[in-house]
């Protein structure tokens, strides 16, 4: 369990859900984790958990849409988990999707990511050292007539941006890979979706299931570790069979 000891970890959108889930798992390996996000608040508490539960945390607060908030000035970052995102506007036929729902969903996904991914990739190739993880979704593996467009074609990016960084970033030392996520069971989706949709969902999955938070932490904590040393470039479907490609 102590496989990131000595490591410092930073988990952007670490206040809830999947990010939430990364931070504690990091610091119960060992990690000195900073738990980001735009609520200090949250991220305070976040942080708190992680202490009481015997690991080490601070909290760090900033927009990562904004790039002079995404700088690196929380000193030298060991594992970078790129995880905020979300999908801002409803899914819908695309000529009816309004242009500040596709630019919101796109810039809080896919530039986010990027904006992150440039703060911290100089000083890592600089030390020669270093791993990022990305977040993207099974929206953006496949199509479905249901599925929500910008969000969809952001974490696309992600997946493609994840590989090509890989590519730059290998000769330094970096390994970069990319996780993506089926239907997870957060705080926030079990109030949203009702139980019976649960239940139809999780029946859609080869493993008849829907996931948790802790099955994307314990394979980000994997990626994050030397146990995964000559792993980069991959997307990892934590999808319980959901994208079978």
């Amino acid at each position: 369990m102590s496989a990131l000891d000595g490591q410092i970890a930073l988990v952007t959108g670490s206040t809830r859900g999947i990010g939430a889930g990364i931070a504690a798992e990091f610091g119960r390996r060992g990690a000195a984790v900073a738990v980001h996000g735009r609520d200090r608040a949250a991220a305070d508490s976040v942080a708190a958990a992680i202490i009481r539960d015997g690991g080490k945390a601070m909290a760090a607060t900033g927009d990562v849409t904004d790039f002079g908030q995404v700088e690196d000035a929380w000193g030298p970052v060991d594992i970078l988990v790129a995880n905020a995102g979300g999908s801002f506007t409803p899914p819908a036929p695309l000529e009816q999707i309004p242009e500040d729902g596709w630019r919101a969903t796109v810039d809080g996904n896919l530039l986010a990511t990027f904006l992150t991914l440039k703060s911290f990739l100089p000083g890592m190739k600089e030390r020669r050292r270093g791993t990022i993880i990305t977040i993207g979704s099974a929206a953006g593996r496949r199509a479905h007539p249901r599925s929500p467009i910008p969000y969809a074609a952001a974490k696309a990016g992600i997946a493609l941006l994840t590989q090509d960084v890989a590519a730059q970033a290998g000769p330094f030392g970096i390994r970069v890979n990319c996780i993506t996520p089926e239907t997870i069971l957060t705080e926030g989706s079990q109030d949203r979706i009702p139980a019976e949709l649960q239940a139809s969902l999780a029946d859609a999955h080869p493993l008849k299931r829907l996931g948790t938070p802790q099955d994307v932490a314990t394979a980000a904590a994997f990626l994050a570790s030397d146990a995964a040393a000559w792993i980069t470039g991959v997307v990892l479907d934590v999808a319980g069979g959901a994208v079978l490609v």
